[in-house]
């Protein structure tokens, strides 16, 4: 949902810095928060107004998946560390760690930080949540998070098989965490960066409950937190005094709204009520670059768009199928004439340079579009779908403008192509999640954001074993190279693990995407990463 390019941290090179992790990655001096320049003049209400798409399903970092609420989770809650846009981590509620082998770590928190309702955050949050997020009766879509960093029994917990104190994490005292990892990670530092390892407060689950997120029960670390929620219309965050660096924050108050209507979102903001769309619209993005080039913010994003395969329901349990749709897709006419805005054709799950690596791509890539088309209506054919016999399918998208079209353009492509009839259906983003985790669909939309600067942020979604393996893909082979791959961190294994996921097609890349926000003139430290994610909490108003 990613960072700038860095590369991957290999066996040996864990080995040659392991001694010096703690002087380094721990004791370093870091600027957070608004760096407003000399002489800049605020204005006297710092107020700012963003769209988010849609209304999140949840503020529990541990009931979500989408940059939907991670958007607004990362304004209201704090972690151990950050990594920022240059790759490196950084520390947060962490002020320092260390490891003298790279499988036991121990970190220690800041003294005096506070949640926001003033009782102190301690490392006892930090155990209580990541137990949460990984025993099985949370049902967390980030459940295996854990298991992939290799934290010690996190996939015995996470099955039920040992109970979540077995975890590998505990507090030695109220200031310092002790991890134990079952073999060295090169990706465990930036894994800590993401979302769902920010601590929650074990004071206020236990006192609310499930409603422990509403506004009047909500309690947060980060630079905001709750003071409105009004559904379907807007979220509202204030400052929050108890933040440990709050003398470095300039907005008072953010609002989020959520429209996913492209069209309201630019007519807002182009009447003054939004400071930072959304996205932009491909209809009007040619017209806004000309008019309003300065307010128009485009850069590179981490992101594969995709349609999964539900590989467990027949016909798409048949790789010749998976295919034949894959091929049928003209993926330049997509970039080229229906987006336009910067994006890449996509034939690999790995977005250009994860990692720091240039990955080879599958064969059909450089094949003419006739050349794909020819071998798609071959494949059709031998599955046993033709004029006689023509494929039925549900496509299901979630509701908005920019997926709609997309859905209209491949199903045209696949109907013109191969003569395949492909039912469009739209539902609201919480109910698209829901199916999707239920296994009830055909084929159906789907992105995915890099969690962290690696290939396995992608690979993860197809091992067999994964919570967010919603296709329920499996391949004993891809899983042995998912693997090797994470504990090696070898460009080798995740060429052949993506190798495998471009001869089985159990989702059909389409493209890569950009960050393309509107942003007024007046909203200063916008700098949005990799992730498609900007802070608050980084951001001023300047007079105007």
């Amino acid at each position: 949902m990613q960072k700038a390019m860095e590369t991957i941290i290999t066996s040996q090179k864990i080995k040659q810095l392991s001694c010096v992790i703690a002087l380094i990655l721990g004791n370093i001096a870091i600027s957070y928060a608004a760096v407003v320049p000399s002489g800049t003049k605020l204005a006297a209400k710092q107020e700012l107004v963003r769209n988010n798409g849609s209304e999140p399903a949840s503020l529990d970092t541990h009931k979500v998946s989408s940059n939907v609420e991670f958007n607004i989770i990362s304004d209201f809650f704090d972690g151990l560390v950050s990594v920022n846009k240059q790759g490196k981590v950084e520390p947060r509620l962490a002020e320092r760690w260390e490891t003298s082998d790279n499988k036991t770590w121990i970190f220690h928190l800041k003294k005096g930080i506070k949640w926001s309702d003033g009782s102190p955050i301690t490392a006892h949050d930090v155990v209580f949540s990541w137990r949460r997020l990984t025993e099985p009766d949370t049902v967390s879509p980030y459940g295996s998070y854990f298991e992939n960093a290799a934290i010690v029994n996190a996939s015995d917990v996470l099955t039920g098989k040992k109970k979540p104190e077995e975890l590998g994490v505990k507090a030695l005292d109220d200031f310092t965490l002790e991890i134990k990892l079952d073999k060295p990670v090169g990706d465990f530092l930036q894994m800590l960066g993401h979302p769902v390892t920010f601590p929650i407060s074990e004071k206020a689950v236990n006192k609310y409950g499930d409603r422990w997120t509403r506004v009047g029960s909500f309690v947060g670390s980060g630079a905001y937190k709750l003071s409105e929620w009004v559904v379907n219309e807007k979220l509202v965050g204030v400052r929050n005094p108890q933040y440990w660096d709050d003398k470095n924050t300039v907005i008072n108050k953010v609002t989020y709204l959520p429209l996913s209507s492209e069209k309201a979102d630019l007519n807002r903001y182009l009447a003054g009520e939004i400071d930072i769309t959304f996205t932009i619209s491909v209809e009007d993005f040619p017209s806004l670059k000309k008019s309003l080039p300065d307010e128009v913010k485009i850069s590179p994003k981490s992101t594969v768009y995709f349609y999964e395969f539900n590989t467990k329901k027949p016909p798409f349990d048949d790789v010749r199928v998976r295919k034949a749709l894959s091929l049928a897709i003209d993926r330049d006419i997509i970039v080229d004439k229906i987006l336009g805005q910067g994006q890449l054709p996509a034939y690999s799950m790995l977005t250009p340079n994860i990692g720091g690596f240039d990955f080879e791509q599958p064969d059909y890539a450089s094949w003419t579009q006739e050349q794909r088309v020819a071998k798609a209506k071959v494949l059709l054919n031998e599955a046993g779908f033709n004029k006689n016999n023509p494929l039925k399918f549900d496509l299901l998208y979630n509701t908005q403008e920019g997926h709609k079209k997309m859905a209209i353009a491949v199903s045209s492509m696949w109907k013109k192509n191969l003569g395949v009839n492909a039912a469009l259906q739209n539902q609201e983003w919480k109910v698209v999640l829901d199916n999707m985790h239920q296994g009830k669909f055909d084929v159906i939309r789907r992105a995915w954001v890099a969690d962290y600067d690696s290939p396995m942020t992608f690979l993860t979604l197809f091992a067999s074993k994964q919570v967010n393996n919603t296709s329920q893909y499996e391949n004993k082979e891809f899983d042995e190279f998912f693997e090797k791959a994470g504990v090696i961190g070898s460009k080798d294994y995740y060429q052949k693990a993506s190798d495998i996921l471009t001869k089985d097609l159990p989702s059909i890349p389409v493209y890569y995407y950009v960050n393309h926000n509107m942003v007024k003139p007046y909203v200063g430290g916008f700098d949005i990463n990799a992730r498609g994610e900007y802070f608050t909490k980084d951001l001023y108003i300047i007079e105007h």
